[in-house]
């Protein structure tokens, strides 16, 4: 045998030696053969229209899933809670984002709801009220919202409780929606029992109180506070709860100072629920598509990392695997 054959079968050894290396060791490990196939990307559009209340962070939800999967695009469009059902339920869209309750009739029509975060309703009132510090230090009890917002008993603030006796201007949302909902329901009421000046969506009804010195108004608070700073805007002022009804807002119930605390607050049941409440979104039955199906499970597992920085509250975990459960069974 000459060097040059000793060498073709040195180097033959070589090589078989390492592929039974190779080959034992997936064996022992689990890993996967390399079959030449690369994982299909998701691609195509996603739509989702409905609750102010979740626009902010379905936005973010979706910049943070364009990332992993480039090829998908997403339609997100804000218009009130009832848009968001309606349109789910009419085909209209793939997700429709609701900030309430699912009705009975709405469920026996199609809709299929997975609760994804949490978030609250909060009074609010112009930052220039001639009562605030009052409004401030006293708040409101439960049945002095009523009396503003259900029987019309209260006209002025200082009925209401307070010093000066200024007007009260009463705001509401125009469009079916889950704050307004949520806030009469905190009352023991529906968002047809409120009184006040119908005004569209949560900007337009911050921009109302923000104009109107002796305004009371409503609004989710995303919308209430500087996503940056996380304290709340100026012009507006959160109208403190009076949870204990005693007349004063004692410091377990003064927590509004910042997007945190009242965050906390909120995650911690020290503010009532109604009016803080689960968000959702909706499809017409079980998502069919894929990359609606695929974008659930990544906002009920790794997309929940983002709830907390853009000032939503998470939900427990027991509950998301069980919404997990119904986006896999589709019971």
């Amino acid at each position: 045998m000459n060097k040059y054959e000793i060498h073709i079968k040195s180097a033959i050894l070589v090589v078989a030696i390492s592929l039974f290396i190779y080959s034992f060791t997936n064996r022992k490990y689990g890993a996967a053969p390399v079959t030449g196939k690369t994982q299909v990307e998701l691609e195509g559009t996603i739509s989702i229209s409905g609750a102010f209340a979740l626009y902010p962070l379905a936005v973010k939800w979706g910049e943070e899933f364009r990332k992993l999967h480039p090829k998908v695009k997403f339609d997100i469009s804000a218009g009130g809670a009832g848009k968001g059902i309606s349109d789910a339920l009419g085909g209209l869209v793939d997700l429709g984002a609701v900030s309430r309750d699912i009705y009975p009739e709405e469920t026996r029509k199609g809709a299929f709801s997975f609760a994804v975060t949490k978030d609250a309703v909060v009074p609010t009132v112009n930052a220039a009220n001639p009562n605030i510090k009052e409004i401030l230090t006293k708040g409101l009890k439960k049945d002095a919202f009523s009396n503003i917002y259900a029987t019309g008993l209260y006209k002025n603030w200082k009925q209401a409780g307070y010093s000066i006796s200024a007007p009260i201007h009463v705001y509401t949302r125009s469009d079916a929606s889950g704050a307004g909902e949520t806030w009469a329901k905190y009352f023991g009421r529906k968002q047809e029992d409120l009184n006040g000046i119908g005004v569209y969506g949560d900007p337009g009804l911050l921009q109302a109180v923000r104009k109107d010195p002796t305004a009371i108004g409503y609004n989710n608070i995303a919308y209430t506070y500087d996503p940056k700073t996380k304290k709340q805007l100026a012009g507006i002022a959160i109208l403190p709860i009076d949870v204990n009804a005693n007349g004063k807002i004692d410091a377990d119930e003064n927590f509004y100072d910042s997007l945190d605390e009242l965050v906390k607050a909120i995650g911690s049941g020290k503010y009532p629920s109604p009016p803080a409440r689960d968000l959702y979104f909706v499809s017409k039955n079980k998502p069919q598509k894929k990359i609606v199906s695929e974008f659930l499970k990544w906002v009920l597992t790794e997309g929940q990392q983002y709830v907390g920085a853009a000032g939503y509250i998470g939900l427990p975990q027991e509950k998301l695997e069980n919404e997990l459960k119904r986006l896999q069974t589709g019971v």
